[in-house]
């Protein structure tokens, strides 16, 4: 906590805080439980050096929420600190429950006509990545060139990705059209659906932060989903009541899609995350 946090948010509130709790996480903001001066609670995030500014997330949660996506009330934001409301989680873990009603809640945000270009009116961020959003109405051209190439040539350029990936990874862009259905619609997706960023609400419901949206495959999110084990069968079980899934995802694009994600673990962090991106891109036969 520093003095010139509590001013900045005394400034964004109308009144100082009590005090500020760090929470855990935080590479690209430092995020803080604030104790008001009544009492209360609220949530706030601080931008690091180097970071978007943090009224681009705001914008991503407004577009979230106008589509219908539980996500907390935005109470104050500018460049460099985001204010949200506390989000209760009454005692409650990632449970079946909650599970449930996160895989319906997305499933219903993919399931909303969107138009038919993929993409974003403006650029947004993942983790601290830029993401380019320019409009494609060709999604196998957009996740090859602003995603899959893209992720891969900045861990190429970083030192991060060996040669023999690289060049797995070109012929994965090669073969897409042998695993995506040209004819895929697009749909809003939150574009970074790990556990994280999912949490419990106390009456059993699920409210979702820290996006990186753009119109997409909606499967891209269900594959992230399922990277690090962050949902199980009840999050399914909730999504197919509202948009089934199709034939082939869990078979083979999941893996497709995941080695975005995962090529921008590379980039990030290194070499601890070649031996499941080796493993992912065996699972598609390259």
């Amino acid at each position: 906590m520093t003095v010139s946090e509590l001013d900045h948010l005394g400034q964004l509130l109308g009144e100082r805080p009590a005090r500020l709790h760090t929470l855990s996480g935080g590479d690209i903001a430092r995020s803080v439980r604030v104790e008001r001066q009544d009492g209360s609670h609220v949530m706030a995030k601080f931008r690091r050096p180097g970071q978007a500014a943090l009224t681009l997330e705001a914008s991503m949660l407004d577009d979230l929420r106008a589509a219908g996506l539980p996500v907390p009330e935005t109470l104050a934001v500018d460049d460099d600190a985001l204010v949200l409301a506390w989000v209760d989680d009454g005692g409650r873990g990632f449970e079946d429950e909650v599970q449930r009603a996160a895989g319906r809640a997305i499933a219903t945000m993919h399931a909303q006509p969107v138009g038919d270009e993929f993409g974003y009116r403006h650029d947004t961020v993942i983790g601290s990545i830029p993401q380019p959003n320019t409009f494609d109405r060709d999604w196998i051209a957009f996740f090859r060139d602003r995603r899959l190439l893209y992720m891969a040539g900045l861990a190429d350029e970083a030192g991060e990705l060996p040669s023999s990936f690289r060049h797995r990874i070109d012929k994965v862009a090669q073969r897409l059209g042998e695993w995506i259905d040209p004819a895929v619609q697009p749909s809003l997706v939150h574009g970074d659906l790990w556990g994280g960023n999912m949490l419990a609400t106390a009456h059993g419901g699920a409210c979702f932060i820290d996006p990186a949206i753009y119109r997409g495959d909606g499967e891209v999110d269900l594959a992230l989903a399922t990277l690090f084990g962050s949902v199980g069968p009840a999050f399914f079980e909730g999504y197919n009541e509202i948009r089934p899934l199709e034939r082939g995802f869990m078979t083979t694009r999941r893996h497709l899609y995941q080695l975005y994600p995962l090529l921008m673990h590379v980039r990030l962090f290194g070499g601890s995350y070649l031996a499941p991106l080796d493993s992912t891109l065996g699972k598609l036969g390259v």
